[in-house]
């Protein structure tokens, strides 16, 4: 760690927990999530600090309307301003929530434009990239689970918008992608991740930029002696050559010697290449060597690294209450960011992970994204139930 530091919104009471962070083109950062609970009177919340970590904004009373279900979910930058997607409550008489698209000022974090769009029943935004036409959008409509912030058992969605939010045209992603998650920009269209096969698949799928379908593809970890059930897909990058990396984590069963069964998370990375076929899997978790049975390794960030490798990030930890360990690396109930560094052929490089020194910002620690800095550097959003930014040193091999 080179430094840390951390921001909650402007209702300083509140906790609050990002989900996705951005390196801007000024050299510092923005990370984007909510203040509170989304089930209650959570707002989107956005926190702009300089490439030190510094404070510059926060956004958080114009991106709230009413109600709950105010959700921050990414951005994008873009030459005048960032754009801000997630959704919100706009009917305070309902359990529905609508796609939110908004455009803050780059210097001030003030509000150019917010807009909601009732795609269908609980229906949310969950990233964007530019369109020659504006923005193309993904996520989810007809959620099943609206309080949950991470997978929904919704439909997936695409939008296209116009460059001032408005709504051009819808194209049902449920088909292939139960979640639409993320998206990037690639050679001949566009590459969009998320939750296939009802959250039991890892989905992916390319366009063309009119939205015509080119192949979709579904991935997993398959039931073994220590079998897996549901594979989450929750992170995506593309590098520059065209390899696509996809990051989430997947449910393991651990039968017990007696009848006991522990069902924990280990994470789960994908390479793949440019055509949609895998070139290696690997599942990883437990950095800090207690029972694998009870620690869960949930990853939500990924970065291909300039060595055709990648960077994977994730939180550590037990959750259960009749499991509670020890060693010198700590406690296990207590979660800590964990990051994985693989080479291009998959081989685990190393592996490390950060907590908080003397409880002095957080009990709990989790990575949520990550991305790479200009000076070689790594970027992570942490929450610590605040907005946290932590900077590593260089990434060299230990």
């Amino acid at each position: 760690m080179e430094w840390f530091t951390s921001y909650r919104g402007e209702r300083s009471n509140k906790e609050a927990h990002g989900h996705f962070i951005l390196a801007c083109s000024d050299g510092g950062f923005l990370q984007i999530g909510e203040s509170d609970s989304p089930s209650s009177s959570g707002r989107a919340l956005v926190i702009k600090v300089d490439a030190n970590g510094a404070l510059e904004w926060k956004q958080e009373s114009e991106l709230f309307i009413r109600g709950r279900y105010n959700l921050g979910n990414s951005a994008l930058e873009v030459d005048d301003g960032y754009i801000i997607l997630g959704s919100q409550q706009t009917n305070s008489d309902t359990d529905s929530q609508d796609s939110m698209v908004a455009k803050l000022n780059k210097e001030t974090g003030s509000l150019i434009f917010l807009q909601t769009h009732d795609i269908s029943g609980a229906d949310a935004y969950e990233h964007a990239a530019t369109h020659p036409n504006g923005y193309i959008a993904v996520g989810y409509r007809d959620a099943n689970d609206p309080q949950n912030t991470f997978f929904t058992e919704g439909k997936g969605q695409l939008t296209f918008l116009d460059t001032q939010g408005n709504l051009v045209e819808e194209i049902d992603l449920s088909a292939y992608l139960d979640q639409a998650y993320r998206i990037y920009p690639t050679q001949g269209g566009y590459i969009i991740s998320g939750q296939a096969a009802e959250n039991t698949r890892f989905g992916l799928i390319k366009i063309t930029t009119d939205g015509t379908l080119l192949w979709q593809r579904q991935y997993g970890w398959e039931r073994s002696n220590i079998g897996a059930d549901d594979n989450h897909c929750f992170a995506l990058d593309v590098s520059s050559d065209g390899y696509i990396f996809l990051g989430g984590h997947t449910r393991v069963n651990y039968q017990n010697s007696g009848s006991n069964q522990s069902n924990n998370w280990d994470t789960l990375t994908y390479k793949i290449d440019p055509q949609g076929e895998p070139i290696w899997s690997r599942r990883q978790g437990n950095p800090r060597g207690f029972d694998a049975r009870y620690i869960h390794d949930e990853a939500w960030g990924i970065r291909a690294t300039p060595d055709g490798g990648c960077l994977v990030v994730a939180g550590s930890g037990d959750e259960y209450g009749g499991y509670s360990a020890t060693n010198e690396n700590g406690l296990s109930d207590k979660w800590v960011v964990y990051i994985i560094k693989y080479a291009a052929d998959g081989v685990l490089e190393w592996e490390t992970w950060f907590g908080d020194p003397g409880e002095e910002f957080g009990w709990d620690w989790a990575g949520e994204d990550i991305v790479l800095t200009s000076d070689g550097c790594a970027l992570i959003a942490v929450d610590n139930a605040a907005f946290g930014f932590l900077k590593t040193t260089p990434l060299e091999t230990p």
